[in-house]
């Protein structure tokens, strides 16, 4: 049975139809019509398989999926973007830095071990924020004891034996209090009187703090030191996962020391934000609940899967690793349990979205047992040029509005005409297919080259409006039009 926080992260998925997981990705993506019809329906059968019965909830398999096109298309983006709706434990791992066991390299069950990681980080984060305001509250009353430390009971015994000797004399110590009117009031200064005025000062204390008007001030805080870096001496570069597990056990088995450090009241918010949330956030309950998680609703995306790929060699080299890789892929996306720092994790339901570009190899390179194991292929289709022109205007992150928002911090509006963005468009066409061709990616590079002089000038410009037209596009990036690829021309 689910954990309350489980099934209330599943239960969100209840309301994301494929439709509406679709309509989601529009947003940010442009066209790819399969791929994300692909994985909406790949999503939304996580939530079924949860409302199926008992008995046959476990035979259901996810089906993962092979995104096949080239680089810049959207694939990395489409595997984000649907982890970040779900809100499931999400990585992203490139099959190149895999290599086989017995070579110097990360192993492939090192890719279980970052979605785990990646998990904790995701419910520590949920259950910090439940219970943030209690933490601020708390990290509040710390820094108040900092700035204006309670009386002690001997100052306070102090004050009570004086004060039956000065009753008897009639002329005990008093204290005046001088009001904001100017009225000036006699007060004792037995113990019940020290704790009120303590109390008044701390309540105005209190005030400026939440007024900000104290973050200059300096306290005393107490911290942990970290651990020594001669453990970390001790794991060598390309070192097996499980060393670095073991100095991580030997860190946490020596004793913590601490030290006192003079800080600003904004630092020691934070330092001491830190130290509450440690202590109001259940790490054994965080761990279960995110091992939990990535069982049911984990999401692995494998890039670059085509470069593990490949037709078997005679001769040995790299070819040997590379089916070694997919070997020992291949049991990982079959299920099984893979052991973490955290414990013991299966992988029968954690769904795989590959993706390659293929462009030297092809999908039925892969061994048959893996091909298998990713029953779903969707081909994605290269960009044009009418795509580049949606990309510019469209989603909500498109880089005419990022550009925009950077030149806004000047103070200077920036605005692009519609003849500008076709210009733009038509050229980082030319060039993809000129040189290499990187997809979305180009466009980066083009409109780097076109604002470089605008970024550089701005802040001695003023806030005088900025219009990129054709004309300005075809001016300032005439060099990158007419510039030939010599590549060909190097033997």
């Amino acid at each position: 049975m689910p954990s309350k926080h489980t099934q209330q992260a599943i239960a969100k998925l209840a309301d994301l139809t494929p439709r509406q997981i679709v309509a989601e990705l529009d947003r940010y993506i442009v066209g790819q019509d399969e791929a994300k019809k692909a994985v909406a329906i790949a999503l939304r059968n996580r939530w079924r398989r949860q409302q199926a019965p008992e008995g046959i909830r476990d035979e259901i398999s996810p089906n993962n999926i092979i995104l096949i096109g080239p680089t810049g298309v959207g694939k990395t983006e489409i595997a984000r973007r649907l982890a970040r709706l779900a809100g499931a434990p999400f990585s992203k791992v490139e099959a190149s830095k895999f290599t086989e066991v017995g070579y110097v390299g990360r192993d492939v069950e090192s890719m279980v071990r970052d979605l785990v990681e990646s998990a904790i980080d995701m419910v520590r984060t949920e259950r910090e924020n439940e219970v943030e305001d209690l933490a601020y509250e708390r990290v509040d009353e710390r820094l108040l004891d900092l700035l204006l430390p309670r009386p002690t009971e001997a100052a306070a015994e102090g004050q009570q034996s004086a004060a039956p000797a000065a009753a008897g004399t009639g002329s005990g110590p008093s204290l005046f209090v001088v009001s904001s009117g100017g009225e000036v009031a006699r007060e004792g200064s037995g113990p019940d009187a020290t704790k009120e005025r303590y109390n008044r000062t701390r309540d105005k204390l209190r005030q400026l703090l939440r007024d900000g008007q104290l973050e200059e001030r300096e306290v005393e805080v107490e911290v942990t030191h970290q651990g020594a870096p001669m453990f970390d001496m001790l794991v060598p570069q390309g070192a097996p996962e499980g060393v670095e597990n073991f100095t991580e056990m030997l860190q946490d088995m020596m004793p913590k020391r601490r030290k006192k450090r003079t800080v600003k009241v904004s630092e020691a918010r934070r330092i001491l934000l830190d130290q509450e949330l440690e202590k109001l956030v259940d790490m054994e309950d965080v761990t279960s609940d995110a091992l939990e998680r990535v069982e049911k609703m984990g999401i692995i995306f494998l890039d670059e899967i085509d470069k593990i790929a490949g037709e078997r060699s005679q001769m040995g080299g790299p070819d040997v690793s590379r089916e070694g890789v997919q070997r020992d892929l291949l049991p990982i996306v079959e299920g099984s349990n893979v052991q973490t720092k955290y414990g013991m994790v299966k992988t029968d339901h954690v769904l795989f979205i590959a993706a390659g570009a293929f462009h030297v190899s092809k999908p039925s390179d892969l061994i048959p047992e893996l091909q298998g194991r990713f029953p779903i292929r969707v081909e994605l289709k290269p960009l044009t040029e009418q795509d580049f022109v949606r990309i510019m205007t469209e989603p909500e992150n498109a880089l005419t509005k990022q550009y925009a928002a950077l030149v806004a911090a000047e103070g200077a509006p920036l605005t692009f005409t519609e003849d500008a963005i076709a210009e733009l468009a038509r050229i980082a066409t030319a060039v993809n297919e000129r040189m290499e061709n990187i997809g979305a990616r180009r466009l980066h590079t083009v409109m780097s080259s076109l604002l470089e002089d605008v970024l550089y000038d701005l802040p001695d410009r003023g806030t005088k409006a900025i219009v990129i037209d054709g004309a300005t596009v075809r001016d300032r990036l005439k060099a990158i039009v007419e510039d030939e690829d010599l590549r060909r021309y190097i033997l």
